[in-house]
């Protein structure tokens, strides 16, 4: 059975963060880490007060250099720790930091949170971790030292090689059998914005109760959840590309029953109705839903179909 989906946080649609009032720098990781970390990133606004939304994400390890906050699931709200540990989620929720917030981190692949964390995705989901509590007391430690670095004028780049280096040491083998899985669920999500299940069912070699079991475990959802997922977030980063004509805006559409079909999906995953995104000039969620994550991003978890990718429709 499909676990039901977090319901939709209410969220205060004219508190997000103006774009000119943060920074967010990417950093490559090493290359004999990319299969666990997607990317590395250096967070930082100044503002005493900080309100915005983080959309449905793969996990995530980060270290409050400054600041504290507090992020919601549903009626569920959660507290940031100096590690914390955002598990893959299945809904937008909506965060206040007291500011300053400045934060270095890793988003993890399901390789990487699984070979972190040990944890299973589909248990802990929509869920902001004590790093502590999960990785050792020695991972608060490290955090604190970090942060004491950052306050000292260490650079954000640099500490984004220290996070990188605290995965490595910490990461624990996963199945070859279970990696293949993975790759599997990446290249079927890939290859349309709505992919069978029947591919899927194809390509991974497993029963539909195994395949089922397994994606939850280790993408936080089932199968069907996670397509629904990422079919609303690349749709609503790609609906912020001009060079779309009305062409490919409809093919965009087609994944969907109806246009309030995907204006209620893209909603429940972003935090904003496509208007909405479309009209704010930018935002931390904005950024966060940028089409880059999609392109540039290697390994991707839920890359864009080639045509996509490139600027064209798809072909079917």
């Amino acid at each position: 059975m499909q676990r039901a989906l977090a319901p939709m946080p209410e969220i205060d649609e004219e508190a997000l963060t103006d774009r000119s009032l943060f920074a967010l720098d990417y950093v490559a990781p090493p290359p004999q880490l990319q299969p666990w970390i997607t990317t590395l990133y250096w967070f930082r606004c100044d503002e005493r007060e900080i309100h915005d939304t983080q959309p449905a994400a793969t996990g995530h390890l980060m270290v409050f250099l400054r600041g504290r906050g507090t992020i919601a699931f549903g009626q569920r709200c959660d507290r940031s720790s100096r590690v914390s540990l955002l598990a893959p989620s299945g809904v937008a929720a909506p965060f206040d930091v007291e500011g300053p917030f400045h934060c270095v981190g890793a988003a993890l692949s399901p390789l990487g949170w699984a070979g972190l964390t040990g944890l299973h995705a589909g248990k802990w989901a929509d869920r902001l971790l004590d790093g502590g509590e999960v990785l050792g007391a020695d991972a608060a430690t490290w955090g604190d030292s970090l942060a004491r670095r950052y306050a000292d004028g260490a650079d954000g780049v640099m500490l984004c090689g220290k996070v990188a280096q605290f995965i490595a040491r910490r990461l624990a083998p996963v199945p070859p059998r279970h990696v293949g899985l993975m790759q599997a669920v990446a290249a079927w999500l890939g290859s349309s914005l709505d992919p069978p299940f029947e591919e899927l069912e194809r390509q991974a070699n497993y029963s539909s109760r195994q395949l089922q079991r397994l994606v939850e475990r280790y993408f936080g959802q089932t199968p069907m959840g996670l397509k629904r997922k990422f079919r609303a977030l690349r749709v609503a980063a790609l609906l912020d590309r001009p060079e779309l004509d009305q062409g490919q805006l409809a093919e965009l559409a087609a994944g969907f029953y109806d246009q309030s079909h995907m204006i209620r999906e893209i909603r429940h995953f972003t935090g904003r109705t496509p208007g909405r995104l479309a009209a704010e000039d930018g935002s931390i969620l904005k950024a966060l839903l940028h089409a880059r994550n999609y392109i540039e991003v290697k390994p991707n978890i839920a890359p864009l179909p080639e045509g996509l990718a490139q600027g064209k429709a798809p072909s079917g």
